[in-house]
């Protein structure tokens, strides 16, 4: 399956229909547990020493299982964990990279959220987070690398500037100094945009957004590249003597490390974070997004092709100031743009209103198709002012300086046909300004 192309993965991957009463679509296996067959048989299940077995829906289900090996395959892991949102997503990677305490660089410009959640909660855990203006100034991130610095983490498309990672240059940075690279690639999605063959090591998403792709899941996913060397100086966690994994074949030296080797680290985020903290994906929202995975080339070309054409609308409006969206030729990103979006740039874009905060207020209440509301990815046409909603919890001061005003406004791209989109923003700005 591994030598197959992505729309074929998209919709085959991780699914052996003969294991499932040859059912074509994935089941939805809707039971708490499973059984354990013999006690002889229950015991070898309990101990992990039996591949694909099921004990407890929090801990594994064969619908959940089946999306993430799906999601590791067309990202190019080794493995994949399903949780119940992307923050769960961020949140569990992060505990598991700098268990114990540790710092992590990252730009401020990320997901309002994400980065509430960098500056106020993980210090708390003894998580420091070193943040910078420019994920890209590879000289800066150089001179913030500390002995104790776990990972850098960035996003692959920023959340709401549209700023493109240079993933690849971040990645050396990272691997000289034996620390790996997290990519939340939530508004790239794997069909875009597959962070591992560029030297990423963990891939975050809200695959509430763009993967799943209808606006009626909430979920995120942690996939491993399965390629960092998680040496024991530096993170002593994976070499714990773990009591769960003791057993016949490991009945000394029961570590992470030694029982699953490049695989410790989405087996210990499963085993340590999944199953204790408990942040589930249900199997009947793991089928849903199986559903949306299935169309997700052909939403995605749609979604890109009326972007860019909405973003060259936007740039030729004496009313806009602004627009950030990197697939524009006179974009600073272009390059990178080419780079690493062969396919496009994705679904979302941002821009300036030339005009104040109460024409922007006005702008909102004028939209025709838009929906105004604090997602992105869905079928439907979204809009949403960043400032007042998704990075509220941001200081004042910090999002004017990443460009985060009053007069910024978000945009993700549906399915609708792009004429009659650009016609409800041509008619929302001429009503603003009338």
């Amino acid at each position: 399956m591994s030598k197959q192309k992505f729309d074929t993965v998209r919709i085959h991957g991780g699914y052996d229909p003969k294991k499932h009463n040859n059912a074509a679509q994935i089941p939805i296996y809707q039971s708490t547990a499973f059984s354990l067959g013999t006690a002889a048989e229950g015991a070898e299940v309990a101990a992990g020493l039996v591949s694909d077995s099921f004990t407890y829906s929090r801990v594994g289900n064969p619908t959940v299982h089946t999306l993430e090996q799906r999601i590791a395959e067309l990202d190019g892991g080794i493995d994949s964990v399903a949780v119940g949102s992307g923050m769960a997503a961020i949140t569990y990677t992060i505990l598991n990279v700098a268990e114990g305490g540790g710092r992590i660089i990252a730009p401020y410009d990320i997901y309002g959220a994400a980065l509430d959640e960098f500056q106020t909660l993980f210090p708390k855990y003894g998580i420091i987070f070193d943040l910078v203006e420019d994920i890209n100034d590879i000289e800066r991130i150089k001179s913030l690398i500390k002995p104790d610095t776990k990972a850098i983490y960035a996003e692959s498309v920023s959340n709401p500037i549209i700023n493109i990672t240079d993933v690849e240059e971040l990645a050396k940075v990272a691997h000289e100094s034996r620390i790996p690279l997290i990519i939340d690639n939530t508004f790239s999605t794997p069909y875009l945009f597959q962070p591992i063959k560029f030297g990423a090591d963990l891939v975050v998403y809200s695959s509430t957004k763009g993967i799943n792709g209808h606006g009626n899941v909430v979920s995120g996913l942690v996939v491993d590249g399965g390629k960092f060397d998680w040496s024991k100086d530096k993170f002593p966690q994976f070499y714990e003597a773990e009591y769960s994994l003791k057993n016949s074949k490991y009945p000394t030296n029961y570590s992470f490390a030694n029982v699953y080797g490049n695989q410790a680290f989405i087996k210990r985020l499963r085993m340590k974070y999944l199953r204790l903290m408990g942040a589930v994906l249900g199997p009947f929202d793991a089928y849903l997004e199986m559903l949306g995975l299935e169309t997700i080339s052909e939403r995605l070309d749609k979604e890109v092709a009326t972007g860019k054409k909405i973003a060259e609308y936007l740039n030729n409006n004496p009313h806009v100031k602004r627009v950030y969206y990197p697939g524009l030729p006179a974009s600073n990103q272009y390059e990178l743009a080419q780079k690493y979006f062969p396919k496009g740039i994705g679904s979302i874009l941002s821009f300036e209103l030339d005009g104040s905060s109460e024409d922007t207020d006005k702008l909102i209440d004028s939209m025709e198709l838009f929906l105004y509301l604090p997602n992105v990815g869905d079928s439907r046409s979204l809009i949403v002012n960043p400032s007042k909603i998704t990075h509220r919890e941001v200081p004042e001061e910090r999002r004017l300086k990443d460009g985060i005003n009053n007069q910024l406004l978000r945009l993700s791209i549906g399915l609708e046909d792009s004429d009659d989109l650009i016609k409800g923003l041509d008619n929302a700005i001429n009503k603003t300004f009338k």
